[in-house]
């Protein structure tokens, strides 16, 4: 945290990536603002909860990263900064019960199923509920979709290409458990063994979004376990995941488990990424053409630094058009737990990207993320538009499959 504070010259690159200072115009809420406000916190010359509005306004999108010309590693500092003061922080007796049911029930796919049920049993109530719970339910679908269930091995088809491991995530198993089923089989046609270990859990990054680091530290070290050595990569299908397993060495730094949690972080490789690099056996595409706007995932853009992986794949398909948005890098609101803890804000931001993204009159949205995917369908409903919304797994396999 000290050699991410040090590093800021605060030269201001990063006003222009930054979607809150974009928004709210506030120094701030800036990541050079907040850098001020977090060292003036550790160096004991401002009380923390003067600086917690900031700090919880930053999305922790990543943008402000690649635009730095010094090298400051925001992301370590921010879920550090958040670890180390939610351990002390008293918050509103509302704020958290939301906090302990996200914590309780976001990383656990039974329990999140469950709790979706009873939401949308619910649902008239939420003009009478806080933001927070109101907003936990704006998000869910009208109906969980069934599960998809994989085996432990999905074989390589054909001659072996590649042996991965592929993870399942927490949400998108309730949410979109078609997501992980298409990228298993799309693996597969592509000649590589998808092995999907049974006894694998939520990767624990939406906990460290949330400073909640000793739960993330808890339920990551089942992965740890469970996922097995032997593997060429660990294949992440939610961009959030992969920027979270990534950050596993930080998260068991000077822990006994620091080596092999930074070899597990090493091996994580988002599914585009790792299909762009093996390349596609083949792509029958479709009979006529279909526009498509990519959406980046901040985390997979911003914080894996993969922008050309996915578009690589997608232009590989025939038949199928790229179409280019304004200010396609600022975040829709997502941003993990964010649209529940920020809603407002979270609403204006999805709100401008589903502007930018009409304005080029696409047939489909595609994304490689559930959580953007489920703040950009919320956009789209309210805005009276029935734009499809999907991964980039699903539709290569429905290419694959034509």
């Amino acid at each position: 945290m000290a050699t991410a504070i040090e590093k800021c010259v605060h030269c201001g690159f990063c006003l222009a990536a930054c979607p809150t200072y974009s928004l709210l115009g506030e120094e701030m809420d800036s990541p050079r603002g907040r850098i001020y406000l977090m060292k003036n916190v550790l160096e004991d010359k401002l009380p923390a909860e003067e600086a917690q509005p900031y700090i919880d306004r930053c999305l922790g999108c990543m943008a402000c990263v690649p635009a730095c010309p010094s090298g400051v590693a925001y992301g370590d500092l921010l879920v550090g900064y958040r670890a180390l003061q939610e351990k002390e922080r008293a918050r509103p007796p509302l704020d958290a019960l939301a906090r302990k049911m996200m914590i309780e029930t976001l990383p656990y796919p039974r329990r999140f199923r469950l709790a979706a049920a009873a939401g949308k049993i619910g649902a008239a109530l939420a003009p009478a509920l806080p933001d927070a719970f109101a907003s936990m339910l704006s998000l869910l679908p009208d109906r969980l979709p069934p599960p998809r269930p994989l085996p432990a091995v999905l074989p390589a088809q054909g001659d072996r290409r590649g042996k991965v491991a592929l993870m399942l995530g927490c949400v998108q198993q309730a949410l979109a458990p078609e997501i992980a089923y298409a990228a298993a089989h799309t693996l597969a046609a592509n000649g590589v063994e998808a092995q999907i270990p049974q006894a694998q859990g939520c990767c624990g990054s939406i906990l460290l979004h949330i400073g909640a680091a000793e739960q993330a530290q808890q339920i990551a070290r089942r992965n740890l376990e469970a996922i097995p050595s032997d593997v060429d990569a660990i294949i992440t299908t939610a961009a959030g995941c992969g920027s979270g397993i990534k950050d596993y060495a930080l998260l068991f730094k000077g822990e006994p488990d620091q080596d092999r949690a930074a070899d597990f972080a090493h091996k994580a490789m988002d599914f585009s990424a790792y299909l762009a690099e093996l390349g596609l056996r083949e792509a029958r595409g479709f009979d006529s053409e279909v526009r498509i706007v990519y959406q980046d995932a901040c985390h997979l853009l911003h914080a894996q630094g993969h922008e050309a992986e996915p578009r690589k794949l997608l232009a590989s398909i025939p038949n199928l058009r790229l179409l280019n948005i304004a200010d396609a890098g600022m975040c829709c609101g997502s941003a993990g737990t964010y649209n529940i803890d920020q809603p407002k804000i979270a609403a204006e931001l999805a709100r401008r990207k589903v502007e930018s993204i009409l304005a080029v009159e696409p047939d489909m949205v595609v994304s490689g993320n559930i959580g953007c995917m489920a703040q950009l369908r919320q956009q789209l409903k309210s805005s009276g538009n029935p734009l499809p919304v999907m991964h980039i797994a699903e539709l290569l396999w429905q290419a694959h499959q034509r």
